[in-house]
């Protein structure tokens, strides 16, 4: 005890308690585990197998043209992506996506029984809506 009759003041503890906030990491990671298979779907196509580079992985969600057998196209923007749209459409679309954000990749997702005049023709398409360099997306050999 303090000469004066006074218990001596506890000095305030300046610790965070971090336990809560692992429980909100661990349950984000679940759910971003979860999630991320879903952000890459598109339509069904069968893709040509090439021995090739995959690209760098930027940060930038690519915009993905996918061309069916049949010779229909589909874009990954928009809320039916599974609607075929004529190529007028997503020329337009790929045209105001990369006048708002020129830095976004463009690739293709071609079908391996598509004519190679189509996928040409998308290309240059594509090209003529402001897409610097188009990518096609291809499998490894197995």
């Amino acid at each position: 005890m303090s000469p004066f009759g006074r218990k001596p003041k506890k000095k305030p503890l300046a610790e965070i308690n971090v336990v809560p906030y692992i429980d909100v990491m661990l349950v984000l990671l679940i759910v971003f585990m979860v999630t991320a298979p879903l952000l890459m779907q598109g339509v069904q196509v069968e893709l040509p197998q090439a021995p090739s580079e995959p690209l760098e992985d930027d940060d930038v969600e690519p915009l993905i043209v996918s061309i069916k057998k049949d010779g229909t196209y589909y874009i990954n923007l928009g809320g039916d992506q599974e609607q075929a749209r004529p190529l007028a459409e997503i020329k337009e679309t790929v045209g105001k996506v990369l006048r708002q954000k020129p830095e976004t990749p463009v690739l293709v997702w071609g079908d391996q029984e598509v004519g190679y005049g189509l996928v040409v023709q998308l290309m240059t398409e594509l090209q003529s809506a402001g897409a610097p360099s188009v990518g096609l997306v291809t499998e490894p050999p197995q």
